[in-house]
C-alpha cells in the first residue's frame, strides 16, 4: 500500500468560499426545461407545471444559483418572445440547437421556478444577434420598480414587485465561430464595456461577468481575455471561464489528471486579470466566474444526428451523458480544483442541472434519479461552504500518457468554525493502488472523527440508472485516531469525505 501524509493547519488560510461557487446551469437545450424542470401533465406536476421531484433532488443539492437561459441559445435568445400571455406567445426557430422553442416556459416561468427551488437567477443577456440596448430593456424589465415602458410591461404580466436579479452575463463565448454573432476580441471588448456601463448606469447594485475564453484550448486564449478586459475592467466584476473533459481515448488514469489542466486554466486567467490590474494601476480586482464545467463526450455522436437529421424538434434528447464512475472522480477532481482557488474563483456553474449533461436525469412518463456525479457535487455543496485551509500533501506520484508524472492524491480542506468542522474531500486518483494516509491535524486539538463517506467501485464504467443505483456512497469506519493525528485508507480510485467536529 502506498502512503501519503496530509497536514492541515488552521493558521494557513486561504479564503472564505463564496456559496456560489456552488451554482448550476439551465439553457434551453434539450429537455433541461421541457421534460426536465418544467412538464405540465406529469404525475408530479405542480399547479405551474413544475416537477416536484425534480424540486426536492434540486433543493438537496443546494444549489444557491442557477444560470440562465444559456448557453450558445442565449446569441439568439429575444426574451420578449417567452413573456406575457403564454396563449399569445409564438414559437421561435433556435438556431444554435437547430431545435423548436414553443416559449412556454419563459422567464417570468424560470423565476417562479427558482424562488421554489431555493436558488437565485444568473441572467445571461444576448450580445450576439443583438446588443447594448436590448439588455437594457430587459434589465429595465426585470429590476425596476415601476413608471417605465419595460417596467411597467412587467407588472402588466403579472409580477408587480422586480425580480431583482443581482448577477448577469454578458453573453456567452462570444470568441467561438460557433456562437450565433460570434465576434473577434476587439469587438466584443467594446461591446462589452458599453453594455456593462450601460447597465450600471442603470442599476448600480447588479454583478457583472465578461466572456473570457470558451475553454483554454481557443486559438486566441489567453490574449482574449487580455484585450476584452483592457476595454471593460473599470465595469466587470467577474470573467468566465468553461471547461468540460471527456474520455473519448479510453485511456482513464489520464482522464483522472485532466483536473491539473484546470487548475493551469485558473492560473493563467489570474495572471491576465492582475496583468490588466496592473497596466491600468487599478485597485479593482476580478474574480473568476467558472460558468460551465463538467465532463461531457458520450451522447457527441447523438447530438450530431439529431441536429443534422431530426432537427426543429422540440426538447430533443440532446447532450443526454449517461455518466459513469469515473466520470464522477473527475467531478470530484474539478470541485477540489475550484475550492483549491476559492480566493479568486467566487462563482462556479455545473453544467447543467436536469437531463443534460446534468446530475438529475427525468423519465417522461416516470420518476427522477440521480446520476454518479450526483454525489461529489451534493457532498460538496453540503460540507463545503466555509473557509479553504492549505492542505500541505506529501503524496507518491504515478506516469500517465500526456500529463506525466501526476500525484496519486488531490485534496482540500474546508474548515467551519462556528459548526467547528473540519471536512477533507479527497480523491486518490491511483488506478492501481490503494492509500494509507497519515493525517496531522495538532491544531484543531479536541477535534475527533465524525464520518467517513466514500465513492467507490470495482468498475470504472458503472452507471446508474432509474432502475438500479450502482453507484452510491458508503460509509468507511476504518479511520483511527491517536491525539489529532488520524490513520485512514483511501482505496484506489475513490472520491472521499472525512469530516472531523470538536469532541
Amino acid at each position: 500500500m502506498r502512503k501519503t501524509k496530509m497536514t492541515i493547519d488552521k493558521a494557513y488560510r486561504i479564503s472564505q468560499v463564496d456559496k456560489r461557487i456552488f451554482g448550476s446551469f439551465i439553457e434551453h437545450l434539450g429537455r433541461a426545461v421541457y421534460g426536465g424542470i418544467y412538464q405540465p401533465g406529469h404525475a408530479s406536476a405542480d399547479e405551474e407545471g413544475f416537477r416536484q421531484d425534480v424540486l426536492e433532488l434540486v433543493r438537496e443539492l443546494r444549489v444557491p444559483v442557477v444560470r440562465y437561459p444559456g448557453g450558445n441559445y442565449v446569441s439568439n435568445y429575444f426574451w420578449e418572445d417567452g413573456v406575457g400571455p403564454a396563449s399569445e406567445r409564438r414559437a421561435r426557430l433556435d438556431l444554435a440547437w437547430r431545435s423548436l422553442e414553443p416559449n412556454t416556459f419563459g422567464l417570468g416561468e424560470f423565476t417562479k421556478w427558482a424562488a421554489k427551488a431555493g436558488t437565485d437567477v444568473m441572467m445571461a443577456v444576448n450580445l450576439g444577434t443583438r446588443g447594448t440596448k436590448d439588455a437594457c430593456n430587459l434589465l429595465e424589465y426585470c429590476n425596476h420598480p415601476s413608471g417605465t415602458k419595460y417596467s411597467d410591461l412587467r407588472r402588466k404580466h403579472g409580477a408587480e414587485h422586480p425580480y431583482n436579479i443581482k448577477l448577469w452575463c454578458l453573453g456567452n463565448e462570444m470568441d467561438g465561430e460557433w456562437q450565433i454573432g460570434h465576434k473577434n476580441m476587439q469587438e466584443y471588448g467594446r461591446l462589452s464595456e458599453e453594455t456593462a456601463k450601460a447597465m450600471k448606469l442603470m442599476d448600480p447594485s447588479i454583478e457583472l461577468v465578461t466572456c473570457g475564453s470558451s475553454f483554454m484550448g481557443m486559438p486566441t486564449f489567453p490574449q482574449w481575455e487580455a484585450t476584452t478586459l483592457e476595454c471593460s475592467y473599470d465595469y466587470v466584476d467577474y470573467i468566465s471561464l468553461h471547461q468540460y473533459y471527456g474520455n473519448e481515448a479510453g485511456d482513464s488514469a489520464d482522464f483522472l489528471a485532466l483536473s491539473d489542466d484546470m487548475e493551469e486554466f485558473i492560473h493563467t486567467v489570474v495572471s491576465v486579470c492582475d496583468f490588466v490590474k496592473a497596466k491600468k494601476r487599478s485597485r479593482r480586482k476580478i474574480h473568476l466566474s467558472f460558468d460551465e464545467w463538467n465532463v461531457w463526450y458520450h451522447s457527441k455522436d447523438q447530438e450530431v444526428d439529431i441536429m443534422q437529421n431530426h432537427p426543429w424538434q422540440i426538447g430533443p434528447r440532446l447532450l443526454e451523458d449517461h455518466y459513469n464512475f469515473e466520470d464522477a472522480l473527475v467531478v470530484g477532481l474539478m470541485l477540489i480544483t475550484l475550492l483549491k482557488h476559492a480566493d479568486r474563483v467566487k462563482i462556479a456553474c455545473l453544467a447543467q442541472l436536469v437531463n443534460v449533461i446534468a446530475p438529475i436525469m427525468t423519465d417522461p412518463q416516470g420518476g427522477v434519479w440521480k446520476q454518479t456525479i450526483f454525489y461529489p457535487f451534493l457532498h460538496a455543496s453540503m460540507y463545503g461552504r466555509g473557509e479553504v485551509i492549505q492542505t500541505i500533501l506529501d503524496t507518491p506520484v504515478h506516469e500517465t500518457s500526456r500529463h506525466g508524472a501526476v500525484t496519486d492524491v488531490v485534496s482540500v480542506a474546508v474548515f467551519r468554525e462556528e459548526e467547528e468542522e473540519l471536512t477533507v474531500f479527497a480523491v486518490n486518483r491511483n488506478l492501481e493502488e490503494d492509500q494509507q494516509i497519515h493525517m496531522d491535524l495538532r491544531s484543531f486539538e479536541g477535534y475527533g472523527i465524525l464520518e467517513k463517506i466514500e465513492l467507490v467501485s470495482e468498475d470504472l464504467k458503472a452507471e446508474n440508472s432509474i432502475y438500479e443505483e450502482n453507484v452510491k456512497p458508503v460509509q468507511d469506519r476504518e479511520v483511527r485516531m491517536d491525539g489529532q493525528m488520524a490513520e485512514l485508507v483511501l482505496k484506489k480510485a475513490s472520491w472521499n469525505v472525512i469530516r472531523f467536529g470538536k469532541k
